[in-house]
C-alpha cells in the first residue's frame, strides 16, 4: 500500500514553540499509552516500569540514531506469549522471561553487526513472507485462551465480567472503525476507559490501592541484583529463556517495515541514514535496558508513526519530550495505582480484539505479498508452523534445551523454507490445453 507523501509542517530537525510542542508531545504519549500499559497489565508487571522503560528506551534510541529518526518505543506485544509461558513455567518468577528479553536485545545488536558487514539480503532469505505471516499469526493466537478466560467466557463465569468484556470490545471496535481524527489513533485507550466505567457501574473496581498509594513513588523496578531500595531476581539461562529468542526474528522484520513506512511519510531513507544497523542497535539496547529493570520488551510504535502521518509533524524534539513525559508519569504513584485497578474483564475484552488483530496482520502479510498457496511447498510451511505453534508442541533436546510454541514454530518454518525445493512454475491443465488449441487453430489457418 503506497503511503501518500505530503510536505511536512515540521521537519525532523525543527522544533515547535514550547506550548505547542508540549501539546504535540502529549498527543504522542496518548497514542502509545493504551498499548504500552496493556502489555505489563497482561503479564502482571508494574505499569510504572513499562512507562519508565518506554521513555528511557526512546531516549536511548535517539542517541543511537543521532536524533535523525522520529521514532517512539513502547511495549512490544510480540513477546507476550513467550514471556507469559516462561513466567508460568517458572512458577511466577520473571527471571527466565527477563533474561530472555535481555538476550533478545543483545541479539539485535549482533544482527546489526551482520547488517553492517553483509547488508540485508540474508534477512530476506531467512524470513520471507511465508515464514513471517504464520509466525505473526501464532503470536496473536498463542494467548487466545487467556483472553477468553479473562473475559469470563468460561463455564460458570460471572455475567458481570462478560458484560464488561463485551462493552470494552465493542467500544474499541467502534472507535477503531468510526472514530475521527485524534480519537481514531487511540482506540485501545478509549476502550479501556469505557470498559472501566462499565466495570465501575457494576461494582467490579476496588479503589483501595489508589487510596493507599503515595502521590510520588519510585517505579517498582526489579533489578538482577540486591540494593537497599529494590527487590532482586537472578539471571536464568534455562530452556524457558532460550524459547524467547526466535521471536526476535519477527520483531526485526517489523522493525524494518516500520522504518520503511516512516521513511515514506517523511520522504527519507532511514535504513540508509542513519542506517539499519544504528536503528537496530537503538531498539536492541532499549529492549535490554527495559528487561534489566523489570519491564517488557520495547519496539517501534506504529501508533506514533500514524500520528506523524496525520499531523505531518516529524520533529524529533516532540518525540524526545514525549519520552520525558512518560518518565515523569512513571513516578506518579496514584496514577499508576489507578491503572492497576483495571479489572481482568476489561483486559480480556481488549485482548480478544488485540490478539485477533495481531493474528490477522499475519494473514495480511500473506495476502499483500501474494503468497501462492497453490504451491504445496507454501502449504507445508504454513500448516506445520500453525499446528506446532498452536498445538502445544514441545521439543526437548537433552535436559538443557526445550523449544515450544512460537519458538518451535519459527524454527520449523525457517528450516523448512531453507530445505524444501522451490516448485517450478506451471500452467493449470485447462489453461495449457486452451493455449495449445489456439496455437493449433492458428497453424491450420
Amino acid at each position: 500500500m503506497a503511503v501518500e507523501q505530503k510536505k511536512l509542517l515540521l521537519d525532523i530537525e525543527e522544533k515547535p514553540p514550547v506550548a505547542k510542542g508540549l501539546l504535540l508531545s502529549f498527543q504522542h504519549v496518548f497514542a502509545m499509552f493504551g498499548a504500552t500499559i496493556l502489555v505489563p497489565l497482561i503479564l502482571g508487571m508494574p505499569v510504572s516500569v513499562a512507562l519508565l522503560a518506554s521513555g528511557v528506551g526512546t531516549l536511548i534510541y535517539q542517541i543511537a540514531t543521532k536524533s535523525k529518526v522520529p521514532v517512539y518505543l513502547g511495549s512490544s506485544f510480540a513477546y507476550i506469549t513467550a514471556m507469559a509461558v516462561a513466567i508460568q513455567q517458572m512458577g511466577g518468577d520473571i527471571s527466565a522471561a527477563q533474561t530472555g528479553v535481555i538476550l533478545v536485545g543483545f541479539l539485535y545488536v549482533l544482527i546489526a553487526g551482520f547488517v553492517k558487514l553483509l547488508g540485508t539480503k540474508w534477512i530476506d532469505r531467512l524470513l520471507p513472507p511465508i515464514v513471517i505471516g504464520p509466525m505473526i499469526m501464532v503470536i496473536g493466537l498463542g494467548l487466545a485462551g487467556s483472553a477468553v478466560t479473562n473475559a469470563g467466557f468460561v463455564s460458570g463465569g460471572d455475567l458481570r465480567h462478560i458484560v464488561v468484556a463485551i462493552s470494552t470490545f465493542l467500544i474499541t471496535a467502534f472507535v477503531n472503525t468510526k472514530g475521527k481524527g485524534f480519537f481514531k489513533i487511540i482506540p485501545f485507550l478509549i476502550g479501556i476507559i469505557g470498559g472501566y466505567l462499565v466495570a465501575l457501574a457494576l461494582g467490579l473496581v476496588d479503589f483501595s490501592p489508589v487510596i493507599e498509594a503515595n502521590w510520588f513513588e519510585m517505579p517498582g523496578l526489579i533489578l538482577p541484583f540486591a540494593t537497599p531500595w529494590f527487590d532482586n531476581y537472578e539471571f536464568y539461562f534455562g530452556p524457558e529463556t532460550l524459547a524467547i529468542l526466535p521471536v526476535a526474528l519477527v520483531t526485526v522484520s517489523e522493525h524494518i517495515g516500520d522504518h520503511t513506512v516512516l521513511g515514506k511519510i517523511t520522504n527519507r531513507q532511514f535504513l540508509k541514514d542513519p542506517g539499519l544497523s544504528r536503528t537496530l542497535i537503538g531498539d536492541g539496547v532499549a529492549t535490554a535496558v527495559s528487561a534489566f529493570i523489570g519491564g517488557p520488551a520495547n519496539t517501534t510504535y506504529g501508533e506514533n508513526t500514524g500520528v506523524i502521518g496525520m499531523t505531518r509533524i516529524a520533529s524529533v524534539s516532540v518525540i524526545r519530550n514525549a519520552a520525558f513525559i512518560a518518565i515523569a508519569l512513571s513516578f506518579f504513584g496514584k496514577f499508576t495505582a489507578l491503572i492497576s485497578t483495571i479489572p481482568n474483564a476489561v483486559l480480556g475484552g481488549m485482548s480478544i480484539l488485540l490478539y485477533g488483530v495481531i493474528a490477522s496482520n499475519g494473514l495480511k502479510v500473506l495476502i499483500e505479498e501474494q503468497v501462492d498457496f497453490g504451491k504445496i511447498r507454501n502449504l507445508i510451511i504454513a500448516s506445520s508452523m500453525l499446528v506446532l505453534g498452536l498445538g502445544g508442541a514441545v521439543l526437548e533436546i537433552g535436559s538443557v534445551i526445550t523449544f515450544s510454541g512460537t519458538a518451535l514454530s519459527a524454527i520449523a518454518g525457517i528450516i523448512l523454507n531453507l530445505i524444501l525445493p522451490q516448485e517450478e512454475e506451471y500452467e493449470p491443465k485447462e489453461q495449457a490445453e486452451t493455449v495449445a488449441n489456439k496455437k493449433t487453430a492458428a497453424a491450420n489457418e
